[in-house]
């Protein structure tokens, strides 16, 4: 858990817009797509998330020894 803090304090700290959306899984355990953009870049940010959704199905797959 220490490790996941540091690698997302980064964008806090700093003030910038970030955000992680699921994008595959990696020894069963599900990874995130972290994106971190300039100030003030929220809207831009939620638009290649949206594309990223349209255009992949990770967000409607779950790990298998949840099915």
């Amino acid at each position: 858990m220490y490790l996941n803090d540091i690698y997302t304090i980064g964008a806090n700290l700093a003030g910038l817009p970030a955000l992680s959306i699921p994008c595959g899984f990696l020894d069963g355990l599900p990874l995130g797509l972290q994106i971190v953009g300039p100030h003030f870049s929220e809207a831009r940010l939620l638009n290649v998330a949206h594309r990223y959704q349209l255009e992949t199905e990770w967000h409607t797959r779950v790990p298998e020894q949840f099915e």
